[in-house]
């Protein structure tokens, strides 16, 4: 039995196709700030390196920090 966590922050663009694009970056720094997520987003809309099958990206959707914790009950293995 192990418990296990871990946290990502995931970035949920609008795309020019009427779509969306998510970003899942794992292990964010414990003080990001939304101005600043909000500027690495701005960033990479304004630079257009992205082309999703839904077209360029084109604005923001969503943020979020997901915490998740797992309490693995039983292993197999371990038997």
């Amino acid at each position: 039995m192990a418990v296990t966590s871990s946290k990502v922050v995931r970035l949920v663009f609008t795309t020019s196709g009427g779509g969306s694009f998510t970003i899942t970056l794992p292990n964010p720094r414990e003080d990001l700030q939304l101005p600043e997520i909000k500027a690495v987003m701005e960033s990479l809309i304004s630079s257009d390196i992205f082309l999703t099958t839904s077209g360029a990206l084109t604005g923001i959707r969503d943020i979020k920090i997901i915490d998740t914790t797992v309490n693995d009950l039983y292993d197999p293995l371990a038997d």
